[in-house]
């Protein structure tokens, strides 16, 4: 089961990023929990996350896979993304892009983590089960 940081957890960030890429090949399952952790941030800043693939790990897609919104204050983000469809796909990157405004330094500090989890199967249809009693 894929279980990884791809930034680890308190990492500080000042300007726009990428995160190591990480090998996606061995999953069982192509369905992924990304969690942005946010633990550190100032007023008047914001961060947004992409997650980017590739097939070969050095030549990315240039539109994003998965995003999350801007996010403003500390806390917890998780995104679902489902890469079943993307039989190539063999390599996943984390990209970030920061802004700050206001007064004072423009320069943005985050202290953010960023991790990326394989959803099991059971999980999955556990949830689905579910869905479908609820409507």
């Amino acid at each position: 089961m894929l279980d990884a940081f791809l930034v680890p957890a308190n990492t500080v960030i000042t300007a726009k990023g990428d995160s190591t890429p990480l090998d996606i090949s061995e999953a069982a399952n192509r369905v992924f929990l990304l969690t942005l952790s946010v633990t550190s941030i100032v007023e008047q800043e914001a961060i947004e996350v992409s997650l980017f693939t590739s097939s070969d790990g050095t030549t990315w897609e240039t539109k994003p896979v998965a995003s999350l919104p801007q996010k403003f204050y500390p806390g917890e983000y998780p995104l679902l993304v489902d890469l079943s469809e993307a039989a190539g796909v063999k390599f996943v990157r984390g990209h970030w892009e920061v802004s700050r405004w206001g007064r004072g330094s423009t320069t943005p500090k985050f202290e953010i983590g960023l991790r990326l989890r394989e959803v099991p199967k059971e999980a999955l249809r556990e949830a689905e089960a579910e869905a479908r009693t609820r409507r």
